[in-house]
């Protein structure tokens, strides 16, 4: 139960204005990271690595969000879906291994390179292959 509400949160604060698909994405790539031995194996250790997730960093307005969001918060229930889901392998994966991602709205990050997107989801492009 701990690592769908570490998830959701993540889903919820990265992904909720996104379509369905577009927080199964986000969902991915946690699950991508927690399989790769760069990263951390659990869902918590990956989502709360400092400056990966930017909502979880202590300065982002969505940490306070994502931290009172329960039942009654609109989104959050899909969120906790979206979460189980793709814990379950419920769902298949539409970013192809992504284990990076940004908002297409902000400027590409310095470590985003053109030639290794896998998929444009909604408002954000993935990666995979990111050194």
């Amino acid at each position: 139960m701990r690592e769908i509400d570490a998830l959701a949160r993540t889903v919820f604060g990265e992904a909720r204005g996104e379509p369905v698909e577009g927080q199964i994405a986000v969902a991915h790539v946690v699950r991508n990271r927690q399989a790769d031995s760069r990263y951390p194996a659990s869902v918590a250790g990956v989502v709360k690595q400092p400056w990966q997730f930017s909502t979880w960093n202590e300065n982002d307005h969505n940490r306070a969000v994502i931290e009172r969001a329960d039942e009654d918060t609109p989104g959050f229930l899909l969120a906790v879906e979206v979460a189980a889901r793709v814990l379950r392998g419920d769902v298949a994966d539409p970013t192809h291994g992504a284990t990076h991602y940004h908002a297409d709205w902000i400027a590409p990050p310095r470590w985003a390179d053109p030639s290794k997107v896998t998929a444009r989801i909604g408002r954000h492009v993935f990666y995979r292959g990111i050194a």
